[in-house]
């Protein structure tokens, strides 16, 4: 009889990715987008209201899925979290139960507070967790370090924004502070990466659209803990997210090249970071340009979402997900 590969002899749910959680950040971020355009923009609030559920129902289908892995390919899951790059995607879990916390507030503020205590307390549990493994490695290398590192230390930035209305005032500026030396310190390194080492493999390039997220968030969270008063610092902040996005897009040709693969959800949340930061903006100085930008940025997003969403469900179903790499 012939023999069998573990991809042919492994059920599907082997294959399960913990990457699939950053498809809830990108829904959640879009969501939020929406949502905010509904008070800047002047938009239907009644589309964030259907986003947030398209949204909740997707991180319950992908927690319960993934779940059953642990379950049932407890080892695939140890690998996962032995992975120098799929380790990041973990806190992608808690990051969601975050941005789900902010888009719920106007639904239930009880609800609300309790995915913010359970999203911010697992996810400094998991930034705990992971720089432990960072620090006391013995398999890391240069080679393995992307943007996508970022989203377990610096994704503490994002707690703030919904922190705040809940009264964690100090909390909010711990998990803050996190978010933002750290994120100083990783994108040195992710730039030191990939000036001075070879570059990025071609399927993990777009996970260069991360690197827009933490300043575009920072700005959002910063205003929240400054009483919504736009200084210089947050000035900084928001310029920061769009020169880099200004930069990324002049490499657009590269990107549209690539094939598709997972990696393509990068592109979702920094864009509906951007796209709120940039909102944020418009409400602050009522500046033409970023009321402009606002509407491009919401359709961006959208555009990009709706898009990796069909070309997600379409490899699902032609079995090109679900495997061993």
């Amino acid at each position: 009889m012939p023999e069998h590969t573990p991809s042919s002899a492994a059920p599907w749910l082997a294959f399960f990715p913990v990457t699939l959680f950053a498809t809830v950040m990108g829904l959640t971020g879009m969501t939020l987008s929406w949502q905010k355009a509904a008070y800047s923009l002047g938009v239907n609030p009644l589309v964030g209201q259907v986003l947030l559920i398209v949204a909740a129902c997707v991180l319950l289908i992908i927690t319960t899925i993934y779940m059953f892995k642990c379950v049932q390919h407890r080892e695939r899951v140890l690998g996962e979290l032995e992975h120098p790059i799929q380790i990041s995607f973990f806190p992608a879990f808690s990051i969601s139960l975050l941005l789900l916390s902010i888009a719920t507030y106007e639904v239930s503020v009880s609800l609300s507070h309790y995915l913010w205590l359970c999203g911010a307390g697992l996810h400094l549990i998991l930034t705990l967790f992971v720089m432990n493994q960072w620090i006391h490695h013995t398999r890391y290398q240069i080679q393995h370090i992307t943007p996508a590192w970022f989203i377990p230390v610096v994704g503490n930035i994002i707690a703030p924004i919904a922190g705040v209305e809940h009264g964690h005032t100090e909390a909010s500026w711990f998990f803050f502070s996190i978010g933002l030396i750290y994120w100083v310190v990783l994108k040195t390194l992710v730039f030191n990466r990939i000036l001075f080492h070879d570059p990025l493999p071609e399927k993990l390039l777009p996970t260069l659209f991360i690197m827009i997220a933490p300043p575009a968030i920072g700005f959002v969270s910063y205003l929240q803990l400054n009483a919504g008063e736009l200084d210089n610092f947050a000035r900084i902040l928001y310029f920061s997210a769009l020169f880099i996005t200004l930069l990324l897009f002049t490499q657009w040709p590269r990107f549209s090249r690539l094939p598709f693969s997972l990696a393509w959800w990068a592109y979702s949340f920094p864009l509906a970071a951007f796209s709120i930061a940039t909102q944020s903006m418009w409400l602050q100085t009522r500046e033409p340009f970023f009321v402009v930008l606002g509407w491009l940025s919401l359709i961006l997003v959208t555009f990009v979402v709706i898009l990796l969403m069909i070309k997600t469900v379409k490899a699902i179903t032609q079995g090109q997900l679900f495997r061993a790499e």
